[in-house]
């Protein structure tokens, strides 16, 4: 029997805050433990939370470009368990009547678009941290109440590998928005996994296994993997699942039960009475909607329409928005795009990378990675100044070898393309008679490759045309030296 996955992801994402959810306390990473925390995320006696505005915000904005519709009342609940990382012994979170819901998330999967739909995606606050040591273990709170939204996923995934990309484009998407660092090296993404297999066709799903508190996207895929071929095993071999939440061992590569469960937890949701129901107004939302912006496979689909630019071009732009702005905003203006994007890609970004960056004061040795974009506002020339050097080659001025010498120097000094060519005297040789000269010159040093080329022996041609360029300090038109050199080797 043929068996097929179900699989829904929830995943956990904090937001971009400056402060906790509920109190002024500070939302950032590293800080020493119990630090940034006050009565209010501590859950002590007699305290009141007051909600985030940007957190709210965020949930909105996220719900947009999730393309959720955005309820026009929504409101907290208590979901009440203890655990020693739950300071209040009860979760803030909106339930019954979440922010956002029935959204979706295309991207790419195997040289087509797939669609995830998404539930709902609602706010919430993140729990405390424990940590276990050798003969005791501690809890550090610092992380208690930072706003956090869970979004949660129908399950239409159907694989490891579409788990993987769906996961990858959300992270895109809620960067791209500016509603999260993303940063899963922080703790900022993490994802409960619930997978189940089934008779392929069947209607009814099978027993739901849940993989906990994963925290890397290769970790979901590797998990699910895992399970997914442990599922189908067991029930070939006539043994029965029964729900149960398991965790990851990324060291042995396999999943291992935590606990069983019968029946879902019963968390005794009841409306949080601290806080009023968020209703937002429509001034408040079409303020939020000016912070939309265009989602990454819409963009890479835009630039390669537009500009007809391959794949991997238009994804360099997706993953680099700043130097995405600088090529198109001369694009616009190019008849071949495309040159345009070897020189921004290859050219630009590669110098830009070369160049001295400022110290970063938080690394040890004082070095730094230059982040994408990084230095356009500080070119030295006039993005049009690519243009003019494509020009220049395009009508045979100056040759490709050349071009990346002007541009060199363009890069450094700010002079325009033209200036460089006519001050160096750096213009094309198309004189046939000069040419030639120099074609003769290079058959008469190299018997060798001559005699090969005579042989039969193609590639000998492209040695030749190198000696010629190089003895013409490569000013000489290219396409003439291989026409004269053809010429010349194949009389008799």
């Amino acid at each position: 029997m043929d068996y097929e996955a179900v699989i829904g992801l929830e995943t956990h994402v904090q937001l971009k805050t400056k402060s906790k959810m509920w109190c002024g306390c500070a939302n950032e990473f590293g800080a020493p433990p119990n630090t940034n925390v006050c009565p209010v995320c501590l859950g002590l006696p007699g305290v009141l939370p007051v909600a985030n505005e940007e957190a709210l915000r965020l949930t909105v904005l996220t719900g947009l470009l999730l393309n959720c519709s955005v309820s026009r009342v929504a409101k907290f609940d208590r979901k009440n368990y203890f655990y020693p990382d739950v300071p209040k012994n009860y979760q803030i979170t909106q339930y019954a009547q979440p922010s956002t819901v029935n959204g979706y998330v295309d991207f790419e999967l195997n040289g087509g678009i797939s669609r995830v739909r998404v539930t709902r995606a609602h706010l919430e606050e993140d729990v405390g941290k424990n940590f276990h040591f050798e003969r005791n273990s501690g809890v550090d709170f610092n992380r208690a109440g930072v706003p956090l939204l869970e979004i949660v996923s129908e399950p239409d995934i159907t694989c490891a590998d579409m788990a993987y990309e769906y996961l990858n484009a959300l992270k895109d998407i809620l960067v791209y928005g500016a509603a999260s660092d993303c940063d899963m090296e922080k703790g900022m993404v993490r994802c409960d996994v619930n997978v189940s297999v089934r008779p392929r066709g069947a209607k009814e799903l099978g027993a739901k296994i849940e993989i906990k508190n994963m925290n890397s996207f290769s970790g979901v895929r590797k998990a699910l993997e895992y399970e997914i071929s442990r599922q189908i095993e067991v029930l070939k071999s006539g043994g029965k699942l029964s729900q149960s939440t398991r965790r990851w061992d990324d060291v042995t590569g396999v999943t291992e039960e935590m606990r069983t469960k019968e029946h879902a937890h019963d968390y005794r949701y009841f409306a949080e009475p601290d806080l009023m129901p968020f209703e937002p107004r429509d001034e408040w939302l079409a303020e939020v909607r000016k912070r939309m912006v265009e989602l990454p496979l819409a963009r890479k689909q835009r630039f390669m329409c537009d500009y007809q630019l391959p794949a991997s071009d238009a994804q360099t732009f997706v993953w680099d928005v700043p130097l995405g702005d600088f090529f198109e905003k001369i694009a616009k203006q190019a008849k071949n795009p495309k040159a345009v994007a070897n020189w921004v890609i290859n050219n630009l970004r590669a110098k830009m990378a070369e160049a001295p960056l400022t110290p970063s004061l938080s690394p040890s040795d004082g070095e730094r990675v230059a982040k994408p974009g990084e230095g356009l506002a500080d070119l030295k020339f006039k993005p049009e100044a690519i243009l003019e050097l494509v020009g220049l080659v395009e009508n045979k001025t100056i040759s490709t070898a050349i071009a990346q010498q002007v541009f060199n120097e363009m890069f450094d000094t700010g002079e325009s393309p033209a200036a460089i060519v006519l001050k160096k005297g750096l213009a094309q040789v198309s004189d046939a008679d000069a040419i030639e000269k120099f074609c003769d010159e290079v058959i008469a040093a190299n018997p060798g490759p001559v005699a090969d080329f005579k042989n039969g022996r193609a590639a000998a041609l492209n040695f030749l045309k190198g000696q010629v360029m190089k003895r013409s300090k490569g000013k000489a038109n290219p396409n003439l030296v291989g026409e004269i050199l053809q010429r010349k080797l194949k009389q008799p």
